[in-house]
């Protein structure tokens, strides 16, 4: 075939891809808008707008012609390097998703809207058993998924490889045993010198105050916002439907400073690496992120190194007291680094130190397992997890809202999701040390409010190079190694050290 042939081919691939990706962004808006302004009423049509969007772009992606298509171009030599990149990484998605029918992509689109709408009213009622019908129905359907799917030695593998390739089991398995005793060794220490106070963080903080130094927080570190905005929702989330339309939510508890602060830097972490996905590669695999593993590096980097930081405070601080002269006039920078930095074992996961974090993640994983494994039923999830947190945290559960209803992910059907917050959290802390290795003084920067020098970085590193690699393959290529996880362990030690003086 000739070149102008090549050329002519690709050009028509490019074509349906973004055809595609029209349609599952216009079911995207549709979620975005279900989970922000949709009223009660709306819910059931919405399901089926969805479904329906949903059904069309599977039926779109796993036409018979687009398979010649690719097939065609594999076969030829005159793509350049990133044009075969695009072509295999979208013949592995097409042969994936040739194995589920246009109607499984339709009931599960379905269930997932129903499952939604049932896990709000069961928070607002605090009571599970609103939710575990729907959940039973999703989790028998990711059971579905996983068999369509194929997997070796573990149900739960198949649904891990579809958020971060490559991630199973066993390589899980390995890392919360290698990580469980160096975490505890610590909190032990931890547990053992004076707690930090925070108490600061829990007087009356004005809701519009909070919104309005958020908005300040997330633009200074770089997120566009003509290419994007925030709005508040059940759970803070962030979704996109091109690199120019990236958007974010945050929730507002007056009474903890905290629980806005962090929740938009994380969801700006995760706004940054959308809005600097090429946008020349629209629809196309180089124009997605690496994986759910990676981007929750970004989003665990910039909320921990950097939000957590003592030169965050510095630069902060200041601004925080003109909003909020009467409850943090008095205090001092080294009293804020310390208060947001209290390691403590709690109830809410997004509320959670960068330490005990990770217990609440290994609970969510070994409890997804036993569900996709077969091993556990939807109605034992309260019991199991309230023991969980006591036994692990000492952490009494006092109803499940605090409890097991808490996150949002399993009414998304978005199991073998959760374990991508520690794998993110590993790896962010291997490329900060990086990071700060290339930039110099990346600390006196931060201390001044200015994040560019990292947000070019990571750029650079991480954003333009869209789906090329998979997560290990990008450690590699950013720093010469895969995942280690000392350099996390390293990295808490040295700070809590310094907080706690042990």
């Amino acid at each position: 075939m000739t070149t102008s042939a090549i050329k002519s081919l690709y050009e028509e691939y490019i074509k349906e891809m973004q055809t595609i990706a029209d349609l599952r962004y216009a079911a995207g808006v549709l979620q975005w808008d279900q989970e922000t302004y949709l009223p009660p009423k709306g819910a059931p049509i919405r399901g089926q707008q969805i479904a329906t969007l949903s059904e069309i772009a599977h039926k779109y992606f796993t036409d018979e012609k687009l398979g010649a298509r690719l097939q065609e171009l594999l076969a030829g030599d005159k793509l350049s390097a990133g044009e075969k990149r695009n072509v295999e990484l979208t013949w592995q998605d097409y042969s994936k998703q040739k194995k589920f029918h246009s109607s499984f992509v339709r009931t599960l689109a379905e269930a997932v809207n129903k499952s939604f709408h049932s896990w709000m009213e069961a928070r607002k009622a605090n009571d599970f058993s609103l939710f575990a019908n729907d959940l039973a129905r999703l989790i028998e359907l990711k059971k579905q998924e996983a068999d369509m799917l194929g997997y070796e030695h573990h149900p739960y593998n198949a649904l891990l490889d579809d958020h971060d390739k490559g991630a199973t089991v066993q390589l899980l398995d390995g890392v919360f045993s290698a990580i469980q005793q160096p975490l505890k060794e610590l909190l032990g220490k931890i547990a053992a010198q004076p707690p930090a106070d925070d108490s600061f963080l829990h007087q009356h903080f004005d809701k519009d105050k909070q919104w309005q130094f958020g908005l300040q927080v997330v633009k200074e570190l770089g997120y566009d916002m003509e290419a994007g905005r925030q709005d508040i929702s059940e759970h803070p989330f962030t979704t996109n439907f091109n690199s120019q339309d990236v958007r974010i939510t945050t929730r507002i508890d007056e009474n903890d400073l905290s629980n806005m602060v962090w929740s938009c830097i994380h969801e700006a972490g995760h706004a940054l690496y959308e809005q600097g996905l090429p946008l020349s590669e629209y629809g196309l695999p180089l124009g997605e992120p690496a994986s759910y593993t990676i981007h929750e590096s970004q989003s665990r980097l910039w909320e921990n190194h950097v939000g957590r930081s003592r030169a965050f405070c510095e630069r902060w601080l200041p601004i925080l007291q003109q909003y909020f002269p009467e409850q943090l006039g008095n205090i001092s920078v080294e009293q804020f680094y310390k208060g947001i930095n209290k390691v403590q074992p709690s109830l809410i996961r997004t509320e959670a130190d960068e330490l005990t974090y990770h217990f609440h993640i290994k609970i969510r994983y070994e409890l997804e397992k036993l569900l996709i494994g077969g091993t556990m039923n939807v109605n034992d999830i309260p019991g199991y997890w309230n023991e969980q947190y006591l036994q692990l945290m000492g952490v009494k559960v006092p109803g499940d809202k605090q409890g097991c209803l808490q996150d949002v992910h399993w009414s998304h059907g978005s199991f073998g999701y959760f374990p991508t917050y520690s794998l993110g959290s590993f790896y962010a802390a291997q490329f900060y040390h990086y990071a700060n290795q290339s930039i110099t003084n990346l600390n006196e920067h931060i201390k001044q409010g200015n994040t560019t020098s990292l947000l070019q970085w990571l750029r650079s590193t991480v954003h333009q190079k869209g789906r090329r690699f998979t997560s290990e393959e990008l450690c590699k290529d950013i720093c010469g190694e895969t995942l280690n996880i000392e350099y996390f362990t390293g990295y808490l030690l040295d700070k809590y050290k310094d907080i706690y003086k042990f």
